[in-house]
């Protein structure tokens, strides 16, 4: 009991209470909307997400699917390769598209999300329209998949275009020396969308220097009358240009395009063809045997088959001569600084193609036996205005079964090989051939100089006074 006016005693007794605290009021940036967020909150979320601490992004996009199905996503452009595609440009353990259902991380492999050529494209991408035990055979059956892949698509193409349309050029520059192969692999991959990517591509030309020109540029500068799109394929711009080839085109005011590389080929085979304007321009290989020029008039063709008749002779000793090299020799009258040029056939193979077979094939530990020889199947055009083949035919007509006259016609083939992209199969035979040739000169050289030296020696007798003999008588 307690005394009158003492106060009892009190004791703290703790007591226990659940509950929760909101410790992050912010909403996903992809499910914010685009007027809320900020550049700075997209370029630091591209930074956070994807490991990027040192690249900024070239372009984005957030948008949101509504209709049949719901969906919001954001999608980035990398401002430099990703280094995890620098060594394998389809990287499987390359995380690019990060997939949310009902904002619950799924995964960020599936490829099914993306086509393969735009494997460089980074982003997130939240559905409500998908199951939470989302796998992949359920996504390959899905007909929401279909939906939000065409979508990704067609964002990814506007932000590409943008790029391109944007008053920097060398923005696009940047983009197409980083990504341009991917687009290529679209182009031959993706028939659904290569007539939205062809606007895209860049190419070096015959006129463009080292700058990249399009499509559109090349069929918006091409001469009055034009109906095709000429093009040369080698090993890199330099090697492209150096083919005799383009002097045929070049000649004629017409621009070519270069394909640098064994994917430009493979590409380009799988464009066919180029709407420009309501038009349709056929891509045609300038290599090819047969290329038809709108140029050629009655009295070039005339006089084509004049020099056809006075050749004759000289395209039959050749034939003979580079039998199981060559299929045929024919005349052209286009070439100008070259004697002659090697071309395929309608159905033959380019000498970057074969290198790149070849290299695939040993790759893959297999031998090169299946690949067709270096200049298999080519056709030897002969430029009858040249001097050395005007040299060549006057060595046939005196004696054409000289070995001085064999070399030097399978020297003229070595060299249209090589300026044409070829290899030389045999280089020690074409070593020894060159150092004939330079013998038989060199010798020739020496016989004139000592004939000269002999001239000079006589003239100089016959210009000494003569000496008057004095007579003893």
């Amino acid at each position: 009991d307690l005394a009158e006016g003492e106060e009892p005693k009190m004791k703290t007794v703790p007591e226990t209470k659940v509950g929760y605290e909101k410790m992050e009021n912010a909403k996903p940036i992809w499910l914010r909307s685009p007027g809320d967020v900020k550049e700075e909150e997209y370029d630091e979320f591209y930074k956070t997400a994807f490991r990027a601490s040192y690249d900024e992004p070239m372009k984005h996009t957030h948008f949101v699917l509504e209709g049949q199905i719901e969906a919001k996503a954001i999608l980035y452009i990398p401002g430099m390769l990703p280094f995890e595609l620098s060594k394998d440009m389809f990287d499987e353990n390359a995380a690019n598209i990060r997939l949310y259902v009902k904002r619950v991380f799924i995964n960020d492999k599936f490829e099914e999300l993306m086509p393969r050529w735009l494997k460089f494209v980074r982003g997130v991408v939240d559905s409500d329209d998908l199951p939470l035990n989302v796998s992949r055979e359920i996504l390959q059956k899905s007909k929401v998949l279909s939906i939000i892949n065409k979508r990704l698509v067609r964002k990814s193409l506007d932000m590409i275009r943008d790029i391109a349309e944007d008053e920097d050029e060398s923005k696009y520059i940047l983009f197409w020396n980083n990504f341009g192969k991917y687009l290529k692999i679209g182009i031959i991959e993706d028939d659904r969308n290569k007539k939205d990517i062809a606007p895209l591509l860049r190419f070096f030309s015959s006129k463009s220097g080292d700058e990249y020109t399009s499509l559109d540029q090349y069929l918006e500068n091409m001469k009055e009358g034009q109906k095709k799109i000429f093009y040369v394929s080698g090993d890199g711009k330099e090697g492209a240009a150096m083919s005799p080839v383009v002097e045929k085109l070049t000649n004629l005011d017409y621009e070519v395009l270069y394909m640098a590389e064994p994917l430009d080929e493979i590409m380009i085979e799988s464009l066919r063809n180029y709407r420009y304007k309501d038009e349709e321009y056929d891509l045609v290989d300038a290599t090819k045997e047969g290329l038809n020029l709108e140029d050629e008039d009655e009295e070039s063709k005339k006089k084509k088959a004049e020099l056809d008749e006075e050749y004759a002779g000289l395209r039959e000793y050749l034939e003979i001569a580079l039998e199981g090299k060559v299929q045929k020799v024919s005349l052209t009258t286009l070439l100008t600084n070259s004697p002659a040029a090697l071309v395929q056939g309608a159905y033959g193979m380019s000498p970057t193609m074969q290198k790149y077979m070849k290299a695939q094939t040993v790759a893959a530990g297999g031998n090169d036996g299946g690949v067709p020889g270096s200049m298999n199947q080519a056709v030897l055009e002969i430029n009858p205005t040249h001097p050395i083949v005007q040299d060549l035919d006057r060595m046939v007509k005196a004696n054409k079964d000289s070995e001085e006259t064999q070399n030097f016609a399978v020297l003229l083939y070595d060299v249209a090989g090589m300026t044409s992209g070829y290899e030389i199969g045999d280089t020690k035979d074409f070593a020894t051939r060159v150092m004939t040739l330079m013998s038989v000169k060199a010798r020739d050289d020496n016989a004139a100089v000592q004939d000269a030296v002999v001239e000079d020696s006589d003239d100089n007798a016959d210009d000494e006074p003569a000496k008057e003999v004095e007579v003893l008588e």
